[in-house]
């Protein structure tokens, strides 16, 4: 088939520490690249990708100094996108849009007159009309006026958590549930003996529960490695881990690395006795899990939002419900085969069961 993606505009594909859909879009991408299709990627000129790719603009935003709520360089990016392929809509059979930021909204006014099947994929959560991150932060009511087009949008959620929780928000047209997937050659075969500590990774706001690792470690007596980003952009990044996480910090029990490229995170997760993820929040899919998994690396995750449809069974990793519980199997970690670990992201989570899934909902959209 002939598809264009076109990647929200402020990171590079793929990115160079975080960010979770800038992957999901990568491995998407080469993959359905590797299986003999012709992609279009619409996305800054630093992507980095087997597909065609055309750019607006040399920089991502966020690696351009630009800050998350400044719109116009990611609205001239999506128009230009759009109109380009307004242009040459004879060249393409299926759009594919990633709905994961505020600004990605922009598309939606601005595909209703091409004439080219599209899907959409909700990487997060609604409202987009925050005024600022996190679970407490104020919003709008804009979400509600772009249903008008959201509405009519074919869309895929990346769980079956994320489709009952966003489906009762709004009327939106959800067709599939497509589980994330990632290239499993990126990734080195399980380590039997791993080192004596824990890893909690991620972006360092209050929900995806730096604290809570913090204290399960501290209570087992155990150490914990501390990887991510603090984005300078945000406030509430900033106060949290200055308020709550930094006082932790002792650089032996309890320790903080900072952001880490892709080989580091490896690294990290083949080392690891196990990654501690006690999510604060309904998490429509957690990347992070099953790239730790990747590696042979367990999870211990609070039993919330897609944690379910990620770890299935004790052979993986355990679900737990709070910090007392995630302590109590932090000792039975040794029990998990790393091996096994590695087999189930294999068998549910690579990039080629992703694509498979992907171009069968292509090709009901386009009537095939």
């Amino acid at each position: 088939m002939r598809i264009a993606h076109i990647a929200p505009s402020w990171l590079p594909v793929p990115p160079k520490s975080y960010g979770g859909t800038e992957y999901v879009i990568y491995h998407l991408v080469e993959e359905q690249v590797a299986q003999g299709h012709q992609v279009t990627l619409f996305a800054p000129e630093d992507t980095h990708t087997s597909a065609r790719c055309i750019s607006f603009f040399p920089r991502s935003l966020v690696e351009s100094g630009v800050p998350w709520h400044a719109h116009l360089k990611a609205f001239y990016h999506l128009f230009q996108s759009v109109d380009y392929l307004k242009k040459h809509t004879q060249e393409f059979d299926i759009l594919h849009l990633h709905l994961s930021l505020a600004s990605d909204m922009y598309l939606f006014p601005l595909i209703q007159d091409l004439p080219l099947p599209t899907l959409t994929t909700l990487h997060s959560q609604f409202p987009f009309d925050r005024y600022q991150d996190g679970q407490d932060g104020q919003h709008g009511d804009a979400d509600h006026y772009y249903m008008q087009w959201l509405s009519k949008t074919p869309m895929v959620a990346i769980s079956q958590s994320a489709r009952e929780q966003e489906g009762a928000k709004f009327p939106l047209n959800f067709v599939a549930v497509v589980h994330h997937g990632i290239d499993l050659g990126e990734f080195p075969p399980p380590t039997m003996q791993p080192d004596d500590f824990f890893v909690w990774l991620g972006r360092c706001v209050p929900e995806k529960g730096a604290l809570q690792a913090i204290e399960a470690c501290k209570q087992a007596g155990a150490r914990l490695i501390l990887a991510g980003i603090v984005d300078d952009n945000i406030s509430q990044a900033q106060e949290y881990f200055h308020d709550e996480i930094e006082p932790h910090l002792d650089g032996k029990q309890i320790s903080y690395i900072g952001p880490v490229d892709r080989k580091e995170r490896n690294e990290l997760f083949g080392q690891a006795r196990a990654l501690l993820n006690p999510l604060q929040w309904e998490e429509p899919f957690g990347m992070v899990m099953i790239e730790a998994m990747a590696t042979g690396c367990p999870v211990i995750a609070f039993r919330r939002g897609s944690a379910p449809e990620i770890i299935t069974s004790d052979e993986v990793g355990f679900l737990v419900d709070n910090v007392e519980e995630m302590v109590q199997h932090m000792d039975r970690i040794s029990t998990i085969d790393r091996k096994a670990v590695r087999q189930h992201v294999e068998t549910h989570f690579s990039a080629a069961a992703m694509t498979k899934s992907y171009l069968r909902v292509y090709q009901d959209i386009c009537g095939i």
